[in-house]
This record gives C-alpha cells, sequence and structure tokens, in this order.
C-alpha cells in the first residue's frame, strides 16, 4: 500500500503533479487495484473538475463492492453536491443585488431523449432537489415544459447548470416576450407582394407588405372554445345542477414570424375576413408547389364535418398556401406545453393574448398560445435573458 500512501500525502500537499504521476504509474503495475480509481475521483476532485470526479465516484459505486472504497466513493460525491449548492445559493445571493436579476422570467424544459432520460433525471433530481420519481414525470419526449417561473437571475444560473449537466432548457424574461409586436391580421389584400389588413395592439387598421423570405417560421394551436352547461350528479351527496365549462369546438390560430422587425403576424379563422381581400378558394389550386412541398403529402386531415365548414375550407386552403410559400419551421406542440402551463395563472394574467376570439369570458388559453409563440419567436433568435 506504499505507492497508495505516496498518492495520498501528494494529493493532501497539493502537489498534483506528483500525483498525477504516481497514480499513472500504479495503472500500470495494478491496473485491478480498486483503490486507483477512487485516487482518480480524489484527483478530479482537488484539481477543480467536479464533473469528471463525479463521473469516476458513480463509476464506482457501479463497479466495486469493497466497502471502504464505496464509503470514501459516497462521500466524494456528497462532498461535490454540497459545494456546488452553496456556489449556486452565493450566486443566487449576489444577482438578488442587481435590480435588472429581479425580473419575472421563465425556464423551459425541451424534449428529453429516452436514451438521455436516466441522466437528466439524477442531474434534475441533484439540482433542484427533488425526488426521481416526480422528475421522471416532468421529463417530456416531446413538446416543452414549462418548468419553473422566478426572478431571471436565479433562474439563468439553473439554467447554466441544467445545460452543463447535459439538459436541454432555455430561460428568458416575461418582458422580452412583451416587446414583440404583434399584428392581428383581418384578411390578405396580395399574395404576390403579400400585404395584409391587421390591427395593431392598440387596436388600429393599417396594411403591412412584406416578403415571404422575411418568415422565418409559422407557430400553430388549438383554442379551445368553451361552453356552460348544467351538469347534474345524482351521486352527489345532495342531487342538484351545478354550471360545468366544457370545450365545444377549438379556434384555428397560426403566427408568421418576422424577426427582421420584432413582429408576428397574427391568424386567426374565427376572426379573418375570409370575403374579403384574396380568395383563396380559387387561388389556392393556382400557385404551384414549391420543391420542398412537392412529395408531402398533405398534413390536414379533413373528415365530414370539417368538410362542411366554409371557414374551415377556407382555413384549409389558407395554409396550404402557406405550405407552398414557405419552407419554414413550423411549432406544433402547443397543446403539450400549454398542458405544463395553463395552471400558472398569475403569470398568465399579466400576458396580452393578442388573440381575437368571441368568449363570455377570458381564458388563460389565449395568453398561453401568446406565451408559446413568443418563446419560439425568442428561441429562433437564440436569445437568452
Amino acid at each position: 500500500m506504499t505507492d497508495i500512501h505516496q498518492i495520498a500525502t501528494s494529493l493532501e500537499s497539493q502537489d498534483y503533479k506528483q500525483a498525477a504521476q504516481l497514480i499513472k504509474q500504479l495503472q500500470k503495475k495494478s491496473p485491478e487495484n480498486p483503490w486507483v480509481q477512487y485516487y482518480i475521483g480524489r484527483y478530479y476532485e482537488l484539481t477543480n473538475n467536479p464533473e469528471k470526479a463525479q463521473t469516476t465516484y458513480k463509476q464506482i459505486l457501479r463497479d466495486i463492492t469493497n466497502p471502504k472504497i464505496v464509503s470514501q466513493a459516497r462521500q466524494g460525491i456528497q462532498r461535490i453536491e454540497t459545494a456546488q449548492h452553496n456556489l449556486r445559493q452565493q450566486a443566487i445571493e449576489t444577482a438578488k443585488n442587481d435590480p435588472s436579476s429581479l425580473e419575472p422570467g421563465l425556464l423551459i424544459l425541451e424534449p428529453v431523449s429516452p436514451e438521455d432520460k436516466p441522466a437528466a433525471v439524477q442531474n434534475i433530481s441533484r439540482i433542484f432537489k427533488i425526488d426521481a420519481y416526480t422528475t421522471r414525470m416532468q421529463l417530456q419526449s416531446r413538446g416543452w415544459r414549462l418548468y419553473k417561473t422566478g426572478p431571471i437571475g436565479q433562474l439563468r444560473i439553473y439554467g447554466k447548470e441544467l445545460l452543463k449537466a447535459g439538459i436541454p432548457v432555455f430561460w428568458t424574461t416575461l418582458a422580452d416576450i412583451q416587446k414583440i409586436q404583434i399584428f392581428r391580421v383581418q384578411h390578405f389584400q396580395s399574395l404576390s407582394s403579400p400585404t395584409v389588413v391587421c390591427k395593431d395592439s392598440l387596436n388600429r387598421l393599417g396594411s403591412i407588405e412584406f416578403n415571404w423570405s422575411e418568415i422565418t417560421q409559422r407557430v400553430e394551436g388549438l383554442l379551445p372554445m368553451f361552453i356552460e352547461i348544467m351538469d347534474y350528479s345524482p351521486n352527489r351527496r345532495t342531487d342538484q345542477f351545478r354550471h360545468k365549462e366544457i370545450t365545444q369546438d377549438y379556434a384555428q390560430i397560426c403566427d408568421l414570424h418576422l424577426p427582421s422587425r420584432n413582429s408576428i403576424l397574427r391568424i386567426c379563422d374565427q376572426s379573418y375576413e375570409f370575403k374579403q381581400g384574396v380568395d383563396f378558394t380559387k387561388i389556392s389550386a393556382a400557385i404551384p408547389a414549391s420543391p420542398h412541398q412537392k412529395n408531402q403529402t398533405s398534413r390536414v386531415k379533413k373528415s365530414p364535418q370539417i368538410a362542411q365548414s366554409t371557414t374551415r375550407i377556407n382555413w384549409n386552403h389558407l395554409l396550404e398556401i402557406f405550405d407552398r410559400q414557405l419552407d419554414v419551421t413550423v411549432w406544433s406542440e402547443f397543446t403539450l406545453f400549454a398542458d405544463t402551463a395553463i395552471d400558472y395563472t398569475h403569470m398568465l394574467s399579466k400576458i396580452k393574448s393578442h388573440v381575437e376570439v368571441d368568449r363570455k369570458s377570458e381564458t388563460p388559453w389565449d395568453s398561453a398560445f401568446q406565451l408559446y409563440s413568443g418563446l419560439a419567436f425568442l428561441r429562433n433568435q437564440g436569445k437568452k435573458a
């Protein structure tokens, strides 16, 4: 054990160059010696490489049965996690002194592939000090999750640590989302030189001319349309009716992003004036398919019920024109995101929806779409607060 003692002594005296040489020598001399693996981890820990140290210690827990070495590895993992926690808390306290770090923000967790899920569960549980079962239930293989809200300074610290651990996240402030200009399209006046008649945030009517090439992505979603019914259940203690809200239908909505103008053109089938401007039923068939669309099947599934709706037919023609004119990313997982965001009612109440849907009362679903589209807008530009 002389070699092991020499390594331990070198590490204690902070002679890391000598320790590295001794570890290499012992690896060649006694590659099966389980203490070699431990001191490799210890070397990484003391030379400020906690990720490699933690990986080494965890490998010891998987591969080595020597009780003393396993105990030392567990202590090493605990030391690293405590040090990381202390650094994080110190950074959060420092951020509190910066007024800009106190702005309300959001931390968004992106999809995690099945093969990356075990490591993600472990790292998220470690960073946020929550149990693995809860973390596993929160991870999604599709769509974004609104994972955390709070001061942007704090979320930025968590976000950077998650990215360092290989977990896909991004973050932004509500203020950045609210800076994006939203124009509610009333109708297209022209398609050859694309021009829309629209309303701005102050409800002023005007027109915008743009080029198809300015549009970098589309965001599509379905907004539930609610009706109130009288519900009766004989199973309750007292037989009585109660008001109940159910989904009657869905409003279709589509955003066109123009980042060069920091603007979004918002189109909704409930407010679009199909009888004004361009007649899509005549023009959609006349526009040749673009190269990227020739080998695609139509993504619009038309049921017999949908075919009966003039509005829905016109809406489908409108989307077909977008398919032909635009070879851009289409974000269409709004419902998956909304399911994770809809309970943040206080936060959503601060977001103006810019959605024209005739409702008896406001719903957080409209603001959730504004949030989703705004996040996609900022994510496409790689903006992180």
